[in-house]
């Protein structure tokens, strides 16, 4: 028959700190700390099996639980010398929800089982305190109506204000026992009025209820959302834990409290705390009253304070982490009800992870992987100050990290012009590439439409800017120049605050507080340097992007997008020349101007880079891109007609509508882009490849060291890239000869098309690497438009169809078997091919981690990633280490 309940009391447990999987957290820490000989209330846990056998099976419990549950009650009763449901000497129970993970608040706890008529005359008796146990009853009342039977906690709060209001009083403490003995017959009152029933007085039923209600709790809102945005698995399930009751509310030498044996804001090792006396355990994260810090207990209880620090001192030395601790204190007696590995800031989990090494109390490995390299985004990027009030008005996906506040501006120009005066957020329903000023000059993007790697986020990432995209709750009127969310109208000009981090979207000005990196974090960050295998690049595009990669331990760049270079203002003009150009010569003439300012740019890549190896893409987007959106031109050419505008200047602008339309296509992510634009205009890859070499060469007569490789783009075929290598070379040979330098650069290509990567065997005895283009991989692989996915991914990642985002975290059982294919095939025909990644997914944890599993030389991501992919990348090595 299966075990499905472990004892703890008595000094010994039959479970231990190791079953988290069995018992969860809260149960494995009640078993250890029984185990260590620390003061724990005795009790039972019901294994997360029973959770998962009830979700399975309708909501029934396995057959032989129910009597496993009467053997342990028996067992707590022998234990404890008191009987459960016993009018004279009666036993109270807690029951108390506990995951593997820690999920704080998510799930549900009741306090105070058994109580009834006939207990609570037992309990007064016994205790000699009437009014601790009409108190406890009413708070039973309270939680069991609201936990187990759903009925809002507002009804019980108002009666309970009610009646300190009548008193005159502030505190709960402060209700004498009539009032205590009105307020359970209200309650009660409130209880058959929202269920129909009467208040169970049978203790046994009462512990069921509540043992049910915990386990529903699982799959309560609140915790399936928690889960979902820190990536716990669904399928774990919580534990149950039915414990003896101790009671802090007897009196002032009783108490309860809540701690960490050290700070989990700042790291500082000091004993951290907070606690009440005569209060039971909700009280003190209730903020019915305010708490006491805990160096106060060593003035009122000096031996329990010095009790509390040493067993929690001892706690922490015995599992090696800061921990988060509960106590009572029952008549001058201390108990530990809980104790758990503690949650703490990124700037507290760098400090302690350091100190606690340097201590000698964990090794620099197990460092670091006691930070999540997510958290290093707190570290990195302006937050909201936490002591600010805000109102929240909508919630969208948390594209890029930070906060950011300013005055709504609706389109790149405005944004631009306004942000001379004062900061501004631009939104727009989404951006395009020749927004791109705009975004350089706001502060913070926010979008109605598209997903974590549509063009806003992944943008806003490269910048290090704050951006919410695909906030669908927002209606944007751009002709009324407004936003309405909710009924609610913001008009431009209005300010308004994004917090990248968390998707939301907060009404008015906001003031933020800025992360300062600390001597601890340099520490760290050399600890994963020297663990890693896998090189960390950036993606940069700008001098000052590679100059802020470097800063934040990038070892080059792994892709600078050049056509972000064609959308600054001045350049802009010409570039629309050269596309609107009907012959070759009138091409090569706007590219002529283009080329002294791209060649500007790549030296200023170069020399920030020092050295280390920079790829830069030639042109990838579709031309069109390039040029004013077809609708737009339609109702310009429309609005002047009308007007009475000029002949010639209405014939220029339908010129360009005509080009426009000719260049239009019905799906552009497939069509005229990448390699097949130079194979059509080969004249735009010869003066990109000269800009490079012409750089290059310049730093090298200097006596500086560069590395350029030069990318080809979207190559599905060995023959395209043989074309675009052919043009590649031939101008690279042209420009060492002309400049009289020799210089090394690699010629390579971006693995993004499905067909690149089966067929990698094949191009790799052209290209000297490969790079791979994981948003477009994924995109193409799985059918799914990036920009548009995330109208769908919500209800695929809720409905258990997908684990991830796709586009966030890399599929590995499809678009990673791609990924193996190609870099296998590459390999077995060159040996010494240099691989690595582009995509956003170069910055994600779990992709890193695949990434060195599958071997590749380097990942590459936005600059304020960096160091997230250098700690994911060390925490691989020691995973696989512990393998």
């Amino acid at each position: 028959m299966a075990k499905y309940i472990y004892f703890f009391g008595e000094g010994k447990a039959e479970g231990n700190g190791k079953m988290k999987e069995l018992l969860g957290g809260k149960g494995a820490g009640l078993a250890e700390m029984t185990n260590v000989g620390a003061p724990v209330p005795p009790g039972f846990t019901i294994t997360t099996d029973v959770c998962n056998y009830f979700y399975k099976n309708n909501g029934k419990f396995p057959s032989g639980l129910e009597e496993e549950i009467k053997d342990n009650i028996q067992r707590l009763e022998r234990a404890m010398g008191k009987r459960f449901g016993d009018s004279e000497n009666p036993l109270l129970v807690s029951v108390r929800s506990g995951a593997k993970f820690s999920m704080p608040g998510m799930m549900d706890t009741v306090l105070n089982l058994g109580l009834n008529e006939k207990t609570i005359k037992g309990l007064i008796g016994k205790t000699n305190d009437e009014r601790s146990a009409w108190d406890a009853y009413r708070r039973l009342i309270q939680m069991f109506g609201n936990v187990v039977m759903g009925i809002e906690k507002s009804k019980f709060e108002k009666l309970l204000d009610g009646k300190k209001r009548k008193k005159g009083i502030k505190f709960d403490h402060q209700l004498s026992v009539d009032d205590l003995k009105d307020l359970v017959v209200r309650f009660k009152e409130v209880y058959q009025k929202e269920t129909g029933k009467n208040f169970p007085s049978d203790s046994l039923r009462q512990l069921k209820m509540a043992i049910d209600s915990v386990f529903k709790s699982w799959n309560n809102p609140r915790a399936v959302t928690y889960r979902r945005l820190n990536k716990i698995p669904e399928d774990l399930g919580t534990a149950v834990n039915a414990q003896a009751m101790v009671f802090g509310n007897m009196g002032n030498d009783s108490g309860t409290g809540v701690g960490f044996t050290r700070n989990p804001s700042t790291g500082e090792k000091k004993f951290y705390g907070e606690y009440l006396l005569n209060a039971q355990g909700e009280d003190v994260v209730a903020g019915v009253r305010t708490p006491e810090r805990i160096e106060n207990l060593k003035k009122e209880m000096p031996k329990i304070y010095q009790q509390l620090k040493e067993i929690t001192t001892n706690l922490e030395t015995h599992y090696r982490d800061t921990q988060d601790f509960e106590f009572t204190i029952e008549n001058g007696k201390l108990f530990m009800l809980q104790t758990r590995t503690g949650k703490r800031t990124a700037f507290a989990a760098v400090k302690i992870a350091v100190d606690m090494a340097k201590e000698g109390l964990i090794s620099k490995e197990e460092a670091l992987m006691r930070m999540a390299p997510e958290q290093i985004d707190q570290l990195l990027h302006p937050i909201l100050d936490p002591q600010a009030k805000i109102e929240v008005i909508a919630k969208g996906l948390p594209a890029s990290p930070g906060a950011a506040s300013g005055a709504v501006t609706f389109t790149a120009e405005e944004a631009v012009e306004k942000s001379k005066r004062e900061p501004v957020v631009l939104v727009r329903s989404e951006t395009c590439p020749d927004d791109i000023h705009g975004m350089d000059a706001a502060k913070g993007i926010l979008t109605a439409r598209g997903g974590m790697t549509s063009h806003a986020a992944v943008v806003a990432r490269g910048m290090g800017k704050p951006c919410v995209a695909g906030c669908e709750a927002i209606q944007i009127f751009e002709e009324d120049k407004k936003i309405v969310v909710n009924g609610k109208s913001i008009k431009e000009g209005d300010w308004l605050t994004i917090d990248g981090g968390t998707g939301r979207v907060i009404s008015g000005k906001v003031p933020t507080v800025k992360p300062s990196l600390s001597g601890d974090f340099d520490t760290f960050m050399k600890w994963a340097d020297k663990t890693r295998k896998l090189g960390v690049r950036a993606n940069a595009d700008i001098p000052r992007d590679a100059k802020m990669a470097i800063n934040f331990g990038a070892e080059g760049i792994g892709l600078c997008r050049t056509e972000h270079m064609f959308f600054a203002p001045d350049r802009l003009p010409i570039v629309q020349k050269m596309i609107l150009a009907d012959t070759e010569k009138e091409r090569r003439k706007a590219l002529d101007k283009l080329l002294p300012l791209q060649r500007e740019d790549f030296l200023g890549l170069f020399r920030e880079m020092k050295g280390y190896p920079v790829i830069i893409r030639t042109i990838d987007p579709p031309l069109h891109e390039f040029l004013p959106r077809r609708e737009e031109l339609m109702v310009e050419i429309a609005l002047m007609k009308e007007r009475g505008k000029p002949k010639a200047k209405i014939k220029k602008k339908e010129t360009l509508l005509a080009r426009v339309e000719q260049l239009h296509e019905m799906n552009p992510m497939l069509g005229h882009r990448g390699c097949r634009l130079g194979i059509t205009y080969p004249e735009i890859t010869e003066m990109q490849v000269r800009a490079i070499m012409e750089a290059a060469c310049t730093l090298a007569k200097e006596g500086k060291t560069v590395l350029p490789e030069i990318m080809i783009p979207l190559v599905g075929h060995i023959n395209e890239f043989k074309n675009q290598k052919a043009i590649a070379v031939k101008v690279a040979e042209s420009v060492m000869k002309n400049y009289g330098v020799k210089i090394k650069y690699l010629v390579g290509t971006m693995i993004e098309i499905p067909r690149g990567a089966i067929t990698a065997d094949e191009i790799a005895t052209e290209a000297e690497f490969f790079s791979f283009g994981t948003n477009d991989l994924t995109q193409m692989g799985f059918g799914f438009s990036r920009d548009d996915a995330g109208r769908f991914i919500t209800d695929y990642l809720s409905k258990g169809i997908l684990k991830s985002d796709p586009f966030q975290t890399i599929d590995q059982d499809g678009i990673g078997k791609l990924i193996e294919m190609g870099i296998k095939q590459g390999r077995k025909t060159r040996k010494d091919l240099e691989i690595g990644i582009c995509g956003e997914h170069g910055g994600d944890p779990e992709s890193v981690k695949f990434c060195h599993r599958v071997g590749m030389d380097y990942v590459s991501c936005s600059p304020f990633r960096v160091p997230i992919a250098r700690l994911a990348a060390a925490q691989a090595v020691i995973e696989d280490k512990n393998k």
